[in-house]
């Protein structure tokens, strides 16, 4: 049977569906010498190159999903090379035998956080979508007066430059004088929209961190610039959550995500060794 074309590049992990459907439109991409147009179905047998270079299209059987968490120190970018030079997200993930890692949504550079990152472009589509309507929750602290009537605008509704936007909850943790940590919940990823949100109410945000997506929070024990690798049972929570089939394999030997003190460790080890390494790097 024939897939879209921008499904099977996606399954190959050379990106997201919507960043296959944008390297289509552009002329990126040719199937059997001839350059593709978006909306291209294909069997599996052709011959798919990306900027020249053949891509190996995987059978939908034979692939592995495979998810990480990330926490995002601030200072980090969320993409592949950055022209200036700033480390990135991708700078400190494992690497991965003929695919890619697929950054489920952005965290701005000043934003920390939950960050996860798959090899399967469908999932990470389907999670990024907002017609699944999959919760992200951030805590946030926000400097300004702030008082119920603003809060209920928040929740049912401002006119942003894009369109109308709300926060889904909005729970208070506590603060002192005009500082106020709120713990707030979307169900989409607009760029920057929990910051913009706040400062339509002239209230600056001084700090943002994505504690949640979906049901599964952070790991308290996964240090900023750590990751973790999910099992069987959590990779299948989030296929399950977006309506994809459940996966049969995993290359977590155990399927448990808690981290113990030993494994913390070993990751805060990790984290500073690549660390070091780029400061050396720097120095050169």
């Amino acid at each position: 049977m024939s897939e879209k074309l921008q499904k099977v590049l996606a399954r190959a992990g050379k990106g997201s569906r919507r960043e296959m459907e944008a390297m289509i439109s552009a002329g990126r991409v040719s199937v059997d010498g001839k350059v593709a147009y978006l909306g291209d179905r294909v069997e599996g047998t052709e011959q798919i190159r990306l900027d020249g270079h053949p891509v190996k299209i995987v059978d939908v059987k034979e692939q592995i999903c495979r998810v990480l968490v990330y926490n995002k120190p601030e200072g980090e970018m969320c993409t592949r090379k950055d022209p200036e030079g700033r480390p990135t997200v991708f700078d400190r993930l494992p690497n991965i035998t003929g695919s890619r890692w697929i950054a489920v949504g952005r965290l701005d550079i000043n934003t920390s956080g939950m960050l996860i990152f798959t090899n399967d472009g469908e999932l990470a589509n389907r999670l990024m979508h907002p017609s699944h309507e999959v919760e992200r929750e951030y805590a946030v602290r926000v400097f300004g007066e702030i008082d119920e009537a603003m809060l209920q605008r928040l929740r049912h509704g401002v006119q942003l430059e894009d369109g109308m936007a709300k926060f889904k909850k909005i729970t208070y943790r506590g603060g002192e004088g005009r500082n106020h940590w709120f713990h707030v919940v979307l169900t989409e990823g607009r760029n920057r929209e929990v910051r913009r949100l706040w400062e339509s109410q002239d209230v600056q945000v001084s700090r943002l961190i994505r504690v949640r997506y979906g049901d599964m929070t952070m790991e308290r024990r996964l240090p900023l610039g750590g990751w973790l690798e999910l099992g069987l049972k959590d990779v299948n929570y989030y296929r399950k959550l977006v309506q994809l089939p459940p996966e049969t394999q995993s290359k977590v030997k155990v399927d448990e995500k808690r981290i113990d003190n030993t494994k913390s460790r070993k990751i805060r080890r990790n984290v500073k060794k690549h660390q070091q390494r780029r400061q050396t790097a720097k120095k050169r």
